[in-house]
């Protein structure tokens, strides 16, 4: 007498099935279970964006505010008592859709200015009479040791899109978005500023461009009629950092020719995206 075979399941495994077999052996701590995902990506169980995602919730959860968030220096404030049209400059040069609203001093915050909050005003036929105190939402603090899943949860739950993060001593050292603490997670988000990967320049209104800083100055010359000298420099982001002439903050500005260069994107090494305004646009038109 033989013994039967085994029986052998003919269903395809599901993708649950899959996972439930790549954690048979139960990981002990954030490593082990690293371990075990990234051999499931090799085993094609998880796709490399999904390994991605899982990574980053598990690092935002070890992270701080102090990580990620924008120091002051770097923020972009809007004063309560700028006369109105001077505060739309702001907001305009800027590109930002949230600002805070100082009072006496960098450290007074008294609140969060969203762009859109000032279209109605814009329109207004009394702009004269315009209260910024009036518009302006609840400012949201927490401190620079906060961590991110804490703040995500806190960001969800409340539906606040951006705090000021004070030091141990109640002073002001920065900003945070939901969008800083998410792209943690998934990578950079892309907005209407960011340019196909495919491209180095979006035109994004008949004066403005996004333009990449590793755009080669050749490729600039050729999209603007322009005669930028590329002996030097190959890239635009070394053309411009030449003539800042120190590694720029978000927000800086600097005149190139018949352009106004703003620094969209940069960090403490490099410069990442920039916005040019052409002067010549507004030349022509006059």
């Amino acid at each position: 007498m033989t013994d039967d075979p085994p029986s052998i399941d003919p269903r395809p495994r599901s993708w649950i099935d899959k996972i439930a077999q790549v954690f048979s052996d139960e990981p002990t701590d954030t490593k082990s279970l690293l371990e075990l995902l990234r051999n499931a990506e090799q085993d094609k169980v998880l796709d490399a964006d999904a390994l991605g995602i899982i990574e980053g919730a598990l690092q935002v959860s070890s992270m701080q505010v102090r990580d990620i968030m924008i120091p002051r220096t770097q923020v972009v404030t809007v004063p309560a008592k700028m006369p109105i049209q001077d505060i739309i400059e702001i907001v305009t040069k800027a590109s930002h859709s949230r600002f805070p609203v100082i009072g006496e001093n960098a450290e007074h915050v008294i609140g969060i200015l969203l762009a859109k909050d000032l279209l109605p005003l814009i329109l207004s036929e009394n702009p004269e009479k315009f209260n910024l105190r009036d518009v302006i939402r609840p400012a949201t603090f927490v401190p620079e040791s906060k961590r991110l899943n804490v703040l995500l949860r806190e960001f969800r739950e409340t539906r606040h899109h951006m705090a000021i993060v004070i030091d141990e001593y109640g002073s002001v050292c920065g900003a945070v978005t939901i969008e800083d603490v998410l792209e943690q997670i998934v990578g950079e988000i892309e907005d209407e500023y960011d340019v196909d990967d495919d491209s180095y320049i979006k035109k994004f209104d008949e004066e403005n461009f996004i333009v990449k800083a590793l755009t080669p100055v050749d490729e600039f010359n050729e999209y603007f009629k322009t005669h930028f000298s590329d002996q030097e420099f190959a890239t635009v982001g070394g053309m411009v950092l030449q003539q800042f002439g120190h590694i720029p903050e978000r927000g800086e500005t600097i005149n190139i020719g018949p352009f106004l260069v703003t620094v969209l994107n940069a960090d403490s090494r490099q410069i990442k995206l920039l916005k040019v305004t052409s002067t010549l646009v507004k030349i022509h038109k006059k």
